[in-house]
């Protein structure tokens, strides 16, 4: 037993995140139904998948970091989301996708990277009409791939392009495979609930073994533990319980090992090493990351550092040769989340980290391998040949790997195939040297455009294979338009003869931009040439830097008014691009003039500038952009919370405060909810905690906005009880409520207080109807309908009063005006997901935002204008997370808030009327868990703190204040500009009387400011005698208005800090007569 006793060498790998700065930022990812991991990594690059409908596919340099543009180059391959992505482990730019278009598409990624988009595949293979669900390669056979469709899996053989092995067997969707790492056989996992092993080259049926795993249809999946006689599992069992199972093949049908972890929705990615027998399992959704290493006995899995950190979208090792084996890095994951890619090393601690720690590091499986397709097919195995980690020992020594980039997929009937012909890697396209030798080197006959031609007429390349040359009419002429970089460099290199009248320092960067190559400046280098070499025609600009396409009928209708033009007024056609369109009008109107030409076009680029908005084109910057939530101290905190009920219903938020006490719901029968008053904080004794028993499951519960000893709460009976709570709180349990509201003869959905009426009370129940009552005479005053029997999810007041809002389980958002009409006055289409929704108003009632699901539950932000509701204006993507975001808005600030139940992140965005209407701020990211988060009205902000909004946060057994203030300098001032008048919310604005009545009456509005607190904007109101200016119209006019009073501002400020004389040095000294001066 001694073997128990010994240390693991990986036991204490940490797992070390860096900085922002040092990961892959602002990045654009969705969220995606898949079998896939969403993310792949080879020693030179890494891919995931990019935007919401995962389509296209970003390919990063592994080492990569930073902002990233959302016009960055992609690769465009596919119609529908890629399901899948897997790099070659023998040729780090071979890269294989797979995707639900029925498409398997093989790309080969550049040395220096993707440089512009790519859209056209090395190699294409098909399913025929069934959505493709993984991919990967052989692991020890060069051009092997295989992937699974539909319960198919095919082998493909890249050199010869076609399919070699097909099996249709399994019953039901393979939702993942793996290889042994020998490459003998093949595990597979199916949604009918079975593991196979399965072995394509064995005679008859290629199935060896099938046992049943894990017992729920949900999504699983299945990793090969190295060379190994077993496999690893992770799936759900009948429970929906996420489970670990280990197998041995020699006895199949008997686990070794089953660990049940926890019940959550995202499927375990695991991701192995067999080098160390490290194993790390990645839950989409999850925010942490687990470690273990795997045993060959009793107890088989021991757990280690757990990484927790951000909501994980996908993950995928990285090779080992790309690690960082000076630093004593045994691992790194790289971690996808919904706009970065987080590099996670983990590191075994050592004293020192100057030597190579071979101890570390076994031999791992090299990247070099004399094994083909065919070969292997034919019943050969030959495995890898190892390699060692030590920099001594490497071929290069201390410098890294260098990546092999291959191969292209390619054709060929004889056998003088060698490495250097076929694999070897390809200048970067649109460099000099590539189109210099493309007729040389490739066989491509480039045909120049004609003398004459214009940079913005069509250029062509014909592309023919030498061998097909003969028969031109067989049809075999390929046809290709260049790209960017390419057609800029031909128009140079045939432009030369017109660049004669122009200045010799443009002829020298012209010659500079044509001597670039790929191997000698960057793409950032390039650009900066280019636009310093086209300073001087900042104001011909033109309005697409990629040269019109025209037809040649259109343009030769052109060439006799041009060639009619003097030749002091030839258009410079490299200078301008002018849109087709505008010259066809200006030739049909018969302008005979090139300079009024010229003037229209320039005209044109220029109003179409001028037309954008400032905060349209630099991004709209906020006041709140960095605001900063802060909890309070623990001296404010109820501890010691218990029994807190996890039954509250999705429409219900879980959670009310007001500025004395709170209302929290209580596990257990009689439906108990506990108040507790928040000026005594501290830890609550242990034992019975105070409650209101209700006598029914609580469906809803809210205070009285103008009453803070008064609880409304909502039972499944349909009965409404109003309970007043004492000054002094709770003492004792109590089942009396002050009122008991027969409201429905069913459950009830939820309740609302009006925010204006006092005693005005909305109820929606289970039977579709809802109905407004006054609490004075306890009678229903309004009744409305319209909804159809599906669930009705939310109400809204506007801030008004007169309107209301409700989301539907239907999809539907309705708007109501219930003093004038019982059915909706508007209606639209709303989120799609039935998991739930929220809705609220912003913008003084002209903006309705709601939260929900997408169709793949991803929860996601919605503006809708509240007068057209047919269409959202903007939606945001956040998350996939099973919990409904809670919206609070903050009119003062137009701030929205929104957070789930379970969450640990507070978002917080402006909504605005313009684009992109949904800004985003700094979010709110907490210590721990919460299940509810309830806000202050406004009046009880600290405003001298620059608090503009407070809330109560909510978690398993604390109840603590949570602050939010904006950061400014000078803080003893009253920021009047962050805190404008706000309307009184805290006391009625009318009865409910008056409200039934139709008798409105607006809110009205009140300053923060303290007393004896002086304005920011008060230290700036320094009167000032305006200095008299003398008449420079001689100097080219007079300045505008608009400088002279930015001036005076600026006097304004200055003089108010700083005393100044209009007295010059100079005047005390002694001048010099004029003739001495012409001496």
């Amino acid at each position: 037993m001694a073997w128990r006793f010994k240390a693991s060498k990986y036991k204490n790998a940490a797992p070390i995140v860096p900085k922002a700065e040092a990961c892959v930022r602002e990045i654009c990812v969705g969220s995606y139904q898949t079998y896939g991991n969403n993310i792949a990594a080879s020693a030179a690059f890494m891919a995931f998948n990019w935007e919401h409908t995962g389509s296209s596919v970003a390919v990063l340099p592994l080492d990569d970091c930073g902002r990233k543009s959302k016009t960055m180059p992609l690769l465009h391959g596919h119609t529908d989301t890629v399901t899948d992505l897997k790099f070659s482990p023998f040729h780090d730019g071979l890269l294989a996708t797979a995707s639900q278009d029925c498409l398997v598409k093989i790309w080969h990624i550049p040395e220096k990277g993707l440089e512009q988009s790519l859209s056209d595949p090395e190699a294409v293979f098909s399913h025929k009409q069934r959505r493709v669900e993984t991919v990967g390669f052989h692991p020890t056979a060069d051009g092997l791939m295989y992937s699974t469709a539909a319960g198919c899996v095919a082998l493909f053989d890249l050199s010869a392009q076609k399919e070699i092995f097909s099996n249709n067997e399994h019953p039901e969707v393979i939702q993942s495979a793996s290889w042994r790492e020998d490459g003998s056989i093949l595990a597979t996992s199916c949604k009918d609930k079975c593991v196979r092993i399965f072995d394509p080259r064995a005679a008859g049926s290629p199935i060896q073994l099938t046992a049943e795993s894990h017992q729920s249809i949900k999504d699983s999946r299945v990793v090969w533990l190295g060379n190994q006689s077993r496999i690893l599992t992770t799936g759900f069992d009948a429970a929906r319980l996420r489970q670990v199972i280990i197998r041995d093949v020699r006895n199949f049908n008997i686990p070794e090992k089953t660990l049940e972890l926890d019940c959550s929705t995202g499927i375990l990615m695991p991701l192995f090493d067999p080098d160390t027998n490290m194993l790390f399992l990645a839950g989409k959704g999850d925010t942490t990351i687990n470690y273990l290493e795997i045993t060959d006995k009793d107890p088989y899995l021991i757990e280690g550092l757990r990484h927790t950190g951000e909501q994980t979208k996908g993950a995928c090792l990285v090779p080992k040769r790309a690690l960082k084996v000076m630093e004593a890095e045994v691992n790194r994951v790289l971690q996808l989340t919904s706009n970065m890619v987080i590099p996670i090393m983990y590191q075994v601690p050592r004293k020192t980290y100057r030597d190579f720690h071979a101890d570390l590091y076994p031999e791992t499986t090299g990247y070099k391998t004399d094994l083909v397709a065919g070969e292997w097919l034919n019943g050969s195995n030959q495995p890898v040949p190892k390699m060692s980690l030590d920099p001594v020992k490497r071929e290069h020594g201390d410098e890294p790997i260098i990546p092999r980039l291959g191969p292209k997929p390619f054709s060929s009937t004889t056998g003088d195939v060698s490495f250097d012909k076929v694999f070897a890697v390809p200048l970067a396209p649109g460099s000099h040297e590539n189109i210099s030798s493309v007729g040389q080197d490739t066989g491509v006959d480039i045909i120049p455009p004609a003398q004459g031609a214009k940079p913005d007429l069509i250029v062509e390349i014909e592309i023919k294979k030498k061998h097909e040359r003969e028969p031109p009419v067989a049809g075999n002429g390929v046809q290709k338009s260049l790209t960017t970089s390419e057609r800029r460099k031909i128009f140079e290199q045939n432009s030369e003869s017109s660049e004669n009248s122009t200045e010799s320092e443009d002829r020298a960067d012209a010659a500079d931009l044509r001597r670039l190559s790929t191997a000698r400046s960057s793409i950032a280098d390039r650009r900066r040439l280019y636009e310093s070499r086209s300073k001087s025609q900042v104001d011909e600009k033109a309005q697409s830097p990629v040269p019109l396409r025209r037809e040649h009928s259109k343009v030769e209708m052109l060439k006799p008014a041009l060639q009619q033009q003097q030749p002091g007024n030839v258009i410079d056609t490299k200078r301008i691009s002018v849109p087709e369109g505008k010259l066809l009008e200006e030739h049909r109107r018969g302008n005979g003039s090139a300079a009024g030409l010229k003037k229209s076009a320039t005209d044109t680029a220029f109003s179409a500038a001028s037309t954008k908005r400032t905060s349209t084109v630099f991004g709209k910057v906020s006041k709140f952009r960095h605001l900063k939530g802060t909890p309070g101290h623990k001296s404010t905190h109820i501890e010691n919370l218990r029994n807190l009920s996890r039954q509250i219903p999705g429409e219900c938020n879980g959670f009310h405060a007001n500025q004395e006490r709170v209302a929290v719901p209580l596990s257990g029968p009689g439906g108990k909810i506990a108040i507790f008053e928040l000026s005594r904080p501290g830890r609550l004794p242990d034992g019975v905690i105070p409650s209101l028993v209700n006598g029914g499951n609580i469906m809803d519960f809210q205070w009285d906005p103008f009453n803070a000893h008064r609880l409304a709460v909502a039972c499944d009976d349909g009965i409404v009880k109003i309970w007043h709570i004492a000054a002094g709180g709770l003492t004792e349990p109590t089942n009396t409520p002050a009122g008991e509201l027969t409201a429905h003869m069913d459950k009830i959905y939820f309740i609302r207080f009006h925010p204006l009426a006092a005693d005005v009370l909305l109820t929606a129940s289970y039977d579709m109807t809802i109905k407004l009552w006054d609490l004075n005479t306890m009678t229903e005053r309004i009744s409305l309908s319209g909804h159809t029997d599906h669930q009705i999810f939310d109400f809204a007041w506007s801030p008004c009063g007169r309107l209301g809002a409700t989301v539907c389980k239907d999809g539907k958002i309705r708007v109501y005006n219930p003093r004038k009409s019982e059915t909706p006055i508007r209606e639209g289409n709303g989120p799609v997901g039935t998991r739930g929704a929220r809705i609220t108003w912003a913008l003084d009632g002209q903006y309705i935002v709601c939260t929900g699901f997408d169709k793949v539950s991803e929860r996601q932000i919605s503006v809708y204008n509240a007068q057209k509701l047919s269409a959202p204006l903007k939606t945001t993507s956040l998350d996939v997370s099973p919990s409904i975001l809670i919206p609070f808005y903050d009119e003062d600030s137009s701030t929205l808030f929104v957070t789930g139940k379970g969450d640990s992140t507070i978002y917080c965005y402006e909504i605005t009327d313009e684009e992109p209407y949904i800004c985003p701020l700094s979010h709110h990211r907490c210590t721990s868990l919460h299940q509810g988060l309830s806000f202050l009205t406004k009046n009880h902000c600290d405003v001298a703190s620059v608090e503009f909004s407070k809330a109560y946060r909510l978690t398993n057994t604390t109840i603590e204040p949570l602050s939010f203030t904006v950061p400014r300098i000078k803080s003893e001032l009253f920021q009047d500009d962050l805190f404008p008048p706000t309307r009184i919310t805290w006391s009625a604005t009318m009865s409910a009387e008056d409200w039934f009545s139709s008798n409105d009456k607006a809110a009205p509005k009140v300053s923060l400011k303290p007393e004896g607190m002086e304005t920011l904007s008060s230290i700036q109101q320094v009167t000032v005698q305006p200095i008299k200016k003398t008449d420079h119209s001689h100097f080219g006019g007079q300045k505008s208005e608009y400088e002279s009073n930015k001036q005076q501002e600026i006097q304004k400020s200055v003089s108010a800090r700083m005393e100044f004389t209009t007295k010059l040095e100079q005047d005390d000294m002694e001048g010099v007569d004029e003739n001495e001066w012409q001496e």
